[in-house]
């Protein structure tokens, strides 16, 4: 199994944004998605997660309300609104060129000067 690596907070926002882009989620949703969507790579989970999503509900990117679990709880769902939908779309886009440079920078065969 891959190690989890530590994540950076504007990672943890995109994570949060992308998982909620498919359908409102609550805490433990969002945390089980991003865990298997990345193989078990990436993990956002406790308080990271919580301050992470009172964070976005802050910056109005996401919205919240009260539902009921798959396992019949009371839990606060989250919402992408349509400030977060433009966030992700530019967080993504950032996210894309900033992998591609790391990856260049990283690769054993790249240019040598």
């Amino acid at each position: 199994m891959p190690r989890s690596v530590d994540l950076l907070q504007g990672t943890v926002d995109v994570l949060i944004l992308r998982a909620l882009a498919w359908e409102p989620m609550h805490g433990y949703g969002i945390s089980r998605w991003v865990r298997e969507r990345s193989t078990d790579v990436l993990a956002v989970e406790g308080a990271a997660l919580y301050q992470a999503l009172h964070r976005l509900e802050r910056k109005k990117w996401v919205a919240a309300s009260w539902g009921v679990s798959e396992n019949n709880r009371r839990a606060k769902f989250y919402e992408l609104t349509t400030e977060g939908r433009r966030q992700l779309r530019a967080e993504s886009s950032a996210w894309r060129v900033y992998a591609s440079a790391v990856s260049r920078v990283l690769d054993p065969a790249g240019p040598r000067q």
